[in-house]
């Protein structure tokens, strides 16, 4: 039965945590009604999402996820440790009454992780929760357990990403992948192993579910194969360029990152560059390797929806499309003891991922359908007379990461698609009907 709560970490890449203006703001705080961001000068509230990303008169016409069901693989906890490791359910209830948003419908499911407690999240698992909810607000949030040791290692995350594509696809239309149930680069695994995952992927989109996967913050770098280590900021030893799976399996849309610059006041969007080191923070060794992740596979053909594609080369491109990740204009997310909140701002694809697996949920009950496999159907639209109403087009930046002394070069964003940013962010109230539209395209 899903939990309706009544509204009144280790930092990780992926997970970029500043304070947010109001860092010790009760429910009640100095937070304006109409939810813009005042109080909270360096993140974006739901409200203020919500409009850059065109989604506020969808909402109005009562398009809100109702009758959608979102899942969100995360790492199960076992010890409460705020402010690191939370309570989820009071973390939403404060979220929801900061920002006037109606009360979250979640549930967990432990069957590949089984807890005394599976309510604790650290900060990556709220941040997930609550992008979703503050873009399909109506939506119903499965959050699926996998264990702690899921990103120790490829074997442990390749069983995890399995366990999470072929359980979360029973349980709902979308399924939104951060950091839990992610791999590394694709050098940790083999073509076998490769192909292990793609078969759980391909049995999700058969049911109807779309999958959609964090394009990971190092930017033109892969990550290692201990993927925990770079989640937590160490940097690699040896880093090579590179795309990580599993944004990079043709059948998920791979989400990269961006930096948001919208109205304080209304929520506005004004402009939006590529994720990159002017907005990432220092690496732990002096190095900066925070941007948005994307390049080209070595694993995956370049599928039939990328064909002809300008800026695409012979083998898959990564990402498809982007969002706000940057923690320089991160999102407001919501911790709390119950008693007292704490307002910070977050960033990294971990917030792009969850905000694009809201629009899904959103087109999914604008067609009164599952939409299932988006590629295709992303990039008709992209390709056709609609691009510059439904994407904001990224033509700044570039996801060249350092390690000193070594700098992998990336990619420069560019007019149309391009393998930092993919074909942009969305404006969701033209997106929207046309994803419902042309949905459902087929796989390849």
């Amino acid at each position: 039965m899903f939990i309706r709560i009544a509204a009144a970490g280790i930092v990780l890449t992926g997970l970029l945590a500043a304070a947010c203006g109001a860092t010790q703001a009760t429910a009640s705080s100095s937070t304006p009604a109409d939810g813009s961001c005042v109080a909270l000068a360096t993140c974006y509230t739901p409200r203020q999402l919500q409009v850059a990303y065109g989604v506020k008169p969808l909402l109005d016409r009562g398009i809100t996820g109702r009758g959608q069901t979102v899942v969100l693989p995360e790492l199960a906890e076992s010890e409460l440790n705020p402010p690191l490791v939370t309570d989820l359910r009071q973390d939403m209830t404060a979220y929801d009454t900061q920002f006037g948003l109606p009360a979250a419908r979640m549930r967990v499911v432990t069957t590949l992780a089984s807890t005394h407690s599976p309510w604790l999240a650290f900060g990556e698992e709220v941040l997930d929760v609550e992008m979703v909810h503050a873009l399909a607000p109506d939506a119903s949030l499965v959050i699926l357990l996998v264990p702690s040791t899921s990103l120790d290692n490829a074997s442990n995350a390749i069983s995890a990403a399995v366990g999470s594509l072929r359980l979360g696809s029973t349980e709902g239309g979308v399924i939104s992948i951060s950091a839990a149930a992610q791999i590394g680069g694709e050098q940790c695994v083999n073509r076998a192993q490769a192909s292990r995952v793609n078969a759980a992927v391909q049995t999700a989109v058969d049911r109807g579910t779309t999958v959609v996967a964090a394009s990971g913050d190092m930017g033109a770098a892969a990550y290692t194969c201990d993927v925990y280590s770079a989640l937590t900021g160490t940097p690699p030893a040896n880093p090579i360029k590179g795309v990580n799976l599993l944004a990079s399996d043709p059948l998920i849309l791979g989400a990269g990152g961006t930096s948001l610059t919208a109205s304080p006041t209304t929520g506005a969007w004004i402009s939006e560059t590529a994720w990159g080191l002017a907005s990432g923070n220092p690496g732990n060794a002096g190095g900066s390797f925070q941007a948005s992740g994307g390049g080209f596979s070595q694993l995956f053909a370049r599928p039939a929806y990328q064909a002809g594609v300008p800026g695409t080369r012979a083998t898959r491109g990564v990402p498809d499309v982007s969002a706000d990740a940057s923690d320089r204009t991160g999102v407001a997310v919501v911790f709390s003891n119950g008693t007292q909140s704490v307002v910070q701002s977050h960033g990294g694809t971990s917030a792009s991922a969850p905000i694009w697996a809201a629009m899904i949920a959103l087109a999914d009950q604008y067609a009164g359908h599952r939409l299932g496999f988006v590629n295709p159907a992303i990039y008709r639209i992209a390709r056709g007379p609609a691009y510059h109403r439904a994407f904001h087009d990224i033509t700044t930046g570039d996801n060249t990461v350092q390690f000193p002394p070594l700098t992998i070069t990336g990619y420069q964003a560019a007019p149309g698609w391009d393998p930092v940013t993919g074909w942009g962010s969305p404006d969701a109230q033209v997106l929207i009907p046309l994803l419902a539209r042309f949905g459902a395209g087929r796989t390849g």
